[in-house]
């Protein structure tokens, strides 16, 4: 039987500054440390990219313990990390990488883009490991748009891409950890979808652009209120475009474990952390 998801927070998508780059950070945000497995969302862009502006070139840096994941929206961006992979992103494709026991990446718009200029913009992703799994090789995923599995609302307005999880009869190519849903969404004016989510899942629907209304009750808006968060009850959760719109659809089964962060790692203990930066100072993590 079909039951909206309750809502249970609404907020903004503040600016935040990270070194040279300015962008939206809807999580953590006042009030909301997580939305268990997913650590962390940040909305990059769009970026003017010309020869005389290049604000998102992301040199080496290492992560451990959990997956940052990229959703390139507009343009292309290049990845390379420790394990030899030298992937270029375009817009509607995805990088999943699985940091594990630790990888170096770099990220960075390709010198062709940097010099016939454009608008980047993509989301970066954290999502957390279970305790068990911190540990694990590290790996990287890659999807083209044409790779991603579509669904198509009844009335063909809605596009739902599916990245990970499941919907309907469609499953994302994205081999998870943990039990998790990734994604996004193109809307026209006026279209509407109902999209399944597991009542035990945590759950949140992000708006990078336009206007929606989610479940007839609470309208999104780009600039002001961006996301909204559920409770763990309902299995549904409906939009309907005011405008042409591009959504994020997010859920996953909760961890439920404590967890230590610093910088671009993610453990369970203060000393795990210590052990994580000894390691990458000693290039266990590999190099590029």
């Amino acid at each position: 039987m079909k039951k909206y998801k309750t809502i249970q927070y609404k907020v903004a998508s503040p600016f935040v500054n990270m070194g040279a780059l300015k962008l939206r950070q809807p999580l953590p945000t006042a009030g909301i440390e997580n939305v268990d497995p997913f650590l962390l969302l940040h909305h990059y862009g769009p970026y003017a990219i010309s020869e005389f502006s290049n604000p998102f070139d992301l040199g080496a840096h290492p992560h451990r313990g959990f997956e940052p994941i990229t959703l390139l929206f507009k343009d292309e961006q290049l990845h390379r990390d420790s394990l030899g992979n030298d992937m270029v992103v375009k817009a509607g494709g995805v990088q999943w990488t699985t940091a594990g026991r630790g990888i170096v990446h770099a990220e960075a718009p390709t010198k062709e883009f940097v010099k016939k200029g454009g608008d980047l913009e993509g989301i970066q992703l954290w999502l957390n490991l279970p305790a068990k799994d911190k540990m694990m090789p590290p790996n990287y995923q890659h999807l083209e748009d044409s790779q991603i599995p579509k669904i198509f609302s009844e009335d063909k307005k809605v596009q739902l891409n599916v990245i990970a999880g499941n919907q309907l009869t469609e499953k994302g190519l994205i081999k998870t950890q943990t039990a998790v849903n990734v994604f996004t969404a193109n809307a026209d004016e006026n279209g509407s979808i109902e999209i399944e989510i597991p009542e035990s899942h945590q759950s949140l629907i992000y708006l990078l652009e336009g206007e929606i209304l989610v479940n007839d009750a609470e309208v999104l808006k780009k600039g002001k209120n961006q996301m909204i968060t559920f409770h763990q009850d309902g299995n549904t959760i409906k939009f309907e475009a005011k405008e042409k719109s591009t959504i994020l659809i997010l859920s996953g089964e909760p961890i439920k474990e404590k967890i230590t962060q610093y910088g671009p790692y993610v453990m369970n203990t203060q000393t795990e952390i210590l052990e994580a930066m000894r390691d990458y100072q000693q290039g266990k993590m590999g190099y590029l």
